[in-house]
């Protein structure tokens, strides 16, 4: 039996669903082969930023999340970091995530991985052009000049998938990128971490004493800057938790109970429902495309679950390929577009993994080998302080731009990073700030599927050549029109140019050229 789509998408976690909601919403078909017939209760990947909470909206399940959030709505979604244990006299409870809440235009979510899942699932079956294949397994992945196909097999049945293009959305051990001969590097901490699923009244009583929080990390100096932490899945009795094994100790043989008494400093009576290890290392794939075939998410990088930093990337994965495939397969988008997708992605969780996360270490590792309560109190406390607040400071500097790809207009020189400043001034290259339009809309959801032009108080003569100049590309275009005032002013611009994935392309007065625009859109690598 033979099924053709447009798009195979092998693995249909909620990176493999997201870009088939993306690419279905954009007309193209996709067929998702997912081994899992039914959802994993494993509560990973809680924490939904605000960035990518733009795209549920996009994708119209934004309020279907908030609905499906085990904690309460006004329950915060943050930190306690304390030393020692979580009954210390040291803690603190820092700004994180809500230091970047002006700069987008949804509020982050706080829900367990497969609530996440059925959501997008549901949403899913709203929508034409998507065929899923719950309980196959992906065992062959091939490519030629044409297309792509891929073998699914199910209790001794083989089905052949024929497409354009084939997306690995398959996790750590992906097949598409083995397949592939898709390299991966980075650094291993030769750690193993077990996480322990479990349900307990009496901490969830005892941890009354700190402001309401989602997760509680504990430091201490013999965790060489490696984390034991806690993580809430409801209000009233589910948890998470996180802890390297001790060295020289048999997984199998590890009292958890134990491990989880001395992080919290106190004995208090759980219910283990699951317990489970993964390599604390950070590996990302050395490109994210090799010819037809792709890779997104876990199967392109991965890396410790700290800051929540894995499922959000993997997600912006999705809508950055998703919107570029759909222009190529509709005509109008170049190679280059394609290209494009690993030169914007790949350095960004390179730095993710080895300077947010890896810093993380090593700068925690340090203040635990030179500093401690009993050797001067009063220098303790206040770079304790200092250095809890980091999880915010690294959030700050998150700032995900790619000055540096070929189809965006950004800086002479300009180097695609993660590393960046959150401002409201639109820039080729970044995310656009969200603003409010007169009429009240605001402006990121009034963004069109294709370009968008933002024209804000513009000549009328250079919008028209703009758009007409996107005609003779052949390049779809919306033309949003307003002034400038009510806050749009800081976007310090007339004319601003948005991608499908809300990133600026460029701005500018005048109309570009014919040839920037081209170039834009993938159509010339060179101009």
């Amino acid at each position: 039996m033979t099924t053709t789509s447009q798009v195979v998408i092998v693995g249909g976690g909620p990176v493999g669903v997201g870009l088939a909601l993306d690419l279905a919403l954009r007309g193209v078909t996709s067929t998702i082969v997912e081994r899992r017939p039914e959802l994993s209760r494993i509560p990973k990947g809680q924490g939904l930023s605000q960035r990518t909470m733009e795209h549920m909206q996009r994708w119209g399940v934004a309020e279907d999340l908030r609905r499906a959030r085990l904690l309460p709505p006004d329950h915060a979604i943050g930190q306690i970091t304390a030393y020692g244990n979580l009954m210390s006299d040291f803690w603190h409870a820092s700004p994180s995530r809500e230091l970047l809440a002006p700069y987008y235009s949804q509020a982050n979510v706080r829900l367990p991985q497969y609530q996440t899942e059925a959501v997008l699932r549901r949403r899913l079956e709203d929508l034409p052009g998507v065929q899923m294949l719950l309980g196959w397994q992906a065992t062959s992945v091939e490519q030629d000049r044409h297309g792509v196909r891929v073998i699914a097999e199910r209790d001794g049945v083989k089905q052949e998938l024929e497409g354009a293009y084939v997306v690995g959305c398959d996790g750590g051990h992906s097949l598409v990128r083995e397949q592939s001969d898709i390299a991966r590097a980075g650094t291993d901490f030769d750690e193993l971490v077990a996480l322990v699923v479990f349900r307990s009244r009496e901490l969830s009583q005892a941890l009354s004493r700190f402001p309401d929080r989602s997760t509680y990390r504990v430091m201490r100096p013999d965790l060489e800057g490696y984390w034991e932490f806690f993580g809430r899945v409801d209000e009233d009795e589910e948890f998470f938790f996180h802890a390297p094994v001790p060295r020289g100790q048999d997984p199998a043989k590890v009292d958890f109970a134990a491990l989880m008494h001395r992080a919290a400093g106190l004995d208090f009576a759980c219910e283990i429902d699951h317990v489970g290890f993964w390599d604390l290392r950070v590996q990302v794939a050395t490109e994210y495309r090799a010819g037809r075939a792709f890779i997104a998410g876990d199967a392109a990088h991965t890396h410790p679950p700290y800051g929540g930093f894995g499922l959000n990337n993997g997600l912006e994965d999705a809508v950055n390929l998703g919107w570029k495939l759909a222009a190529v397969l509709d005509g109008w988008g170049g190679e280059a577009l394609l290209d494009s997708y690993s030169l914007e992605r790949q350095p960004i969780f390179r730095d993710v993994g080895e300077d947010i996360i890896g810093g993380w270490i090593r700068d925690d590792r340090a203040f635990l080998e030179q500093h401690s309560p009993e050797a001067d109190l009063p220098e303790f406390e206040r770079l304790f302080e200092e250095t809890t607040r980091g999880f915010g400071a690294r959030l700050r500097g998150f700032e995900p731009h790619y000055d540096g790809s070929p189809v965006i207009a950004g800086p002479p020189g300009g180097v695609t990073s993660a590393h960046g400043t959150h401002t409201f001034v639109a820039q080729a290259g970044h995310h656009l700030p969200p603003q409010t339009l007169t009429s009240g809309a605001s402006v990121i959801d009034s963004l069109g599927p294709g370009f968008t032009l933002l024209a804000l108080d513009a000549d009328e003569t250079e919008i028209l050549a703009f758009a007409a100049a996107m005609r003779r590309a052949g390049v779809p275009l919306t033309v949003v029109r307003d002034n400038v005032s009510g806050g749009r002013e800081a976007y310090g611009s007339p004319l601003i140019l948005v991608r499908p994935d809300q990133f600026v392309a460029w701005t500018g007065v005048q109309a570009p050229t014919d040839d920037l625009l081209r170039r834009l859109a993938g159509q010339d690598a060179t101009a």
